[in-house]
């Protein structure tokens, strides 16, 4: 029997769409541990969050879905800041397995006020992007992912000349690599966390928007962030670089499964992948070495 090349292409563009967006709730997630060596486990209830303000800004307020959108994703940094202030910064010194727990904790709350204000039902994201067919050659490609995937590799690039040239970049750069050094040459480091959760928070609304736009919306999105968890972790819990390379890479690995061995294998796969990543770098693929693991 003959390759199917084009089906091969097909799942190939959609599993670069899947990893782009995995990629960039990695991004957010990396952001926040590099600064303030906090395992998020709420990454993908930050995301479904960000998702539901905007629905709601779009829906209940009646904003322009593009004001929608802004006025949510600087409303989900602000909560961001607020979360940090209040339930991570008075942990600093403890354990990490107790801030770790704060995480889960405030993972299960924000799915019960999602959950109490929208109900469980499933919603739809207003229109975003447009319907359009794209066919890249003769293959075939969502146009939901198609423009999803170029905005996400869109946000990565700017998010990496941010953090590279603008100031606030080069302190959570600096914080992430020695905190002691940070505070000698005058950075305020306790900033420098709530920075981390507002941007991470931001990022992690616009990988929801644009996971809300493809799928629609629900409090069971949250179970990104498993995904996510899986990048991060084959990637190296402290590596941009890592992240960007796991994520595109596991969305490759979990549309090839799930189209040649079929939908149950996905997760088997890409757990699998994780496995053996694990047992030969257990700090991950880029990840620094001196990581401890929970």
């Amino acid at each position: 029997m003959d390759f199917d090349w084009l089906f091969f292409v097909e799942i190939s563009l959609g599993g670069l769409g899947t990893g782009g967006l995995y990629a960039l709730t990695a991004l957010a997630f990396v952001i926040i541990f590099k600064s303030t060596g906090v395992v998020n486990l709420a990454i993908g209830e930050m995301l479904m969050v960000g998702a539901y303000l905007v629905y709601g800004l779009a829906t209940g307020f009646g904003l322009p879905i593009w004001l929608a959108i802004i006025v949510g994703v600087l409303g989900s940094g602000l909560a961001g800041g607020v979360i940090e202030r209040l339930a991570i910064r008075p942990m600093v010194g403890e354990s990490p397995i107790s801030t770790f727990m704060i995480t889960v904790g405030l993972a299960s709350v924000l799915v019960g006020a999602v959950e109490l204000i929208w109900t469980a039902d499933q919603r739809r994201m207003p229109p975003i992007m447009p319907d359009e067919a794209i066919f890249i050659g003769e293959a075939f490609v969502s146009s939901k992912v198609f423009y999803g995937f170029f905005v996400t590799l869109i946000l990565i690039s700017l998010g990496l000349l941010v953090f590279r040239f603008w100031r606030g970049g080069v302190a959570l750069r600096a914080t992430a690599f020695d905190q002691g050094a940070a505070y000698s040459m005058g950075i305020n480091v306790p900033r420098v966390f709530s920075l981390s959760w507002v941007i991470g928070a931001m990022i992690a609304t616009v990988a929801g928007v644009i996971v809300g736009a493809i799928g629609g919306i629900s409090p069971s999105m949250g179970i990104f962030g498993l995904s996510v968890l899986v990048v991060v972790i084959a990637g190296g819990l402290d590596s941009v670089l890592g992240a960007l390379v796991a994520g595109i890479a596991i969305g490759l690995i979990e549309a090839w499964a799930s189209g040649f061995l079929g939908g149950e294998y996905k997760v088997v796969v890409t757990f699998l992948i994780l496995i053996i990543v694990l047992m030969i770098r257990p700090y991950g693929l880029f990840g620094t070495r001196e990581i401890e693991r929970l």
